[in-house]
Order: C-alpha cells, then sequence, then structure tokens
C-alpha cells in the first residue's frame, strides 16, 4: 500500500510522556506544530529509505527471506485465503518468491494499484506470470485482473512506531483503503529492524497495523 496520510493533518498523539526527561538524556520534546511534525516526517522519511539501501542487496535478500518465513508462522494455512502484496520498491523486502508459493500451496494473490490520488486503492488479483504493466512511480500493477478484496494485507513500512503505526511515503493511500474496506483485514507491516522509531506522531485517521514482521521477529 505507497503511503501514510503523513501530510493532510494536524499531529495528534495520545499520551505524552511526562517525565521521559528525566529518564532518558536522548529525550526530546514532542512536536506540537504540525510544521514541525511534516518537517520532521520527511527528513526521517529520506533517512529510514537512504538506510535500508545502504544495507547490501545480499542482506536484504537473506533478511526478505527470514521474513517470509516469519510471515508463514504467524499466518499458517494459506489455502484459499486472499493475500494483498506489494511490488519492492526502494530496498523493500522482496516477497515475490513468497508470493509465487502462496500460489503453489492453494492461495491466492494480489497487488494494490493506485487508481487516483486521494483516493483508496483497488486490489487486482495477481499471480507471477500475470502481464504487468506500469503505474504510479512506474511500480508495476497488473494489467488485467478482477478487483478483489484480500483478507491478508501485506503492507511494506519505511517506518514503525510501538504502537505499530506505519510510516509510509506520504500518499495516505493504505489509510484510506483499510478505512473504506467492508471488513477488517489481517494487516501485516514488513520492514527491516532499523526502521523502528520511537513514534510517528500519528494522526485520528491513522490505522495501525495489526502487527509486524522483521527479519528478527514476528507478530510484534
Amino acid at each position: 500500500m505507497a503511503d501514510n496520510r503523513d501530510d493532510d493533518g494536524p499531529a495528534q498523539y495520545a499520551s505524552p510522556p511526562c517525565f521521559m526527561h528525566e529518564l532518558d538524556p536522548e529525550y526530546r520534546e514532542p512536536l506540537s506544530d504540525w510544521t514541525d511534525v511534516r518537517r520532521w516526517r520527511k527528513a526521517e522519511r529520506e533517512r529510514l529509505i537512504n538506510a535500508r539501501l545502504a544495507v547490501s542487496a545480499d542482506a536484504r535478500a537473506a533478511m526478505s527471506a527470514r521474513i517470509a518465513d516469519g510471515i508463514d508462522a504467524l499466518i499458517g494455512d494459506i489455502d484459499g485465503r486472499m493475500v494483498s502484496l506489494y511490488w519492492p520498491f526502494r530496498g523493500e523486502p522482496d516477497l515475490r518468491g513468497w508470493m509465487a508459493s502462496i500460489n503453489e500451496r492453494g492461495g491466492r494473490t494480489a497487488l494494490p494499484v493506485v487508481v487516483e490520488k486521494g483516493q483508496p486503492l483497488v486490489f487486482r488479483s495477481y499471480r507471477p506470470g500475470d502481464r504487468l504493466e506500469k503505474g504510479v512511480w512506474n511500480i508495476p500493477i497488473p494489467a488485467e485482473g478482477d478487483p478483489v478484496l484480500p483478507d491478508i494485507v501485506i503492507s511494506p513500512i519505511v517506518g514503525i512506531d510501538p504502537g505499530n503505526y506505519r510510516l509510509g511515503y506520504g500518499g495516505g493511500f493504505y489509510d484510506r483503503t483499510l478505512a473504506a474496506m467492508p471488513f477488517r483485514p489481517l494487516v501485516i507491516g514488513v520492514g527491516y529492524e532499523l526502521q523502528r522509531i520511537p513514534t510517528i506522531y500519528p494522526q485520528a485517521h491513522d490505522i495501525p497495523m495489526t502487527t509486524v514482521v522483521t527479519e528478527a521477529a514476528e507478530g510484534k
């Protein structure tokens, strides 16, 4: 799903720490001005993307394999289930091999498609070998395929905080999509341990991931 609705409204956070400045020398006052939060998110997004791109391709491939194993352990039997994944972009975990294995084990897969800015994503049925075309940011999307409603959504993260709130690319697509779905799917955020951050300064409209899987841990 590229995007939290990161840039659409004033920052809110449920429980700002009261005495953390006495306990943690790295503590900084929570940001309250939306202009500052937006600037911080933009800089943090760039920092985190650069950090994962700095990891070697071989290391990312090994971490992606561990993430795939973690997702399997988390969701169990895949037979008959519809899973939305994503096409890897800018160093994201590459789960395309795992996508193929879902179809081999009786599951079905889909990819998200950006239809219009400011609108929810559409999930389009896809299995490896189906024809692709270029979508937004030149990310491949299914050229054909029926719209589907996945019961499991695998969402790449740029950053993730302890409340499982996801820092994305700033477009808000995943939040809008999850809010518009007629039921709440199992939403699994995937990324690397280096992408964990103390907060994203979540907004009222932000929807947390159900759980997060990294190369080091599952189901947090």
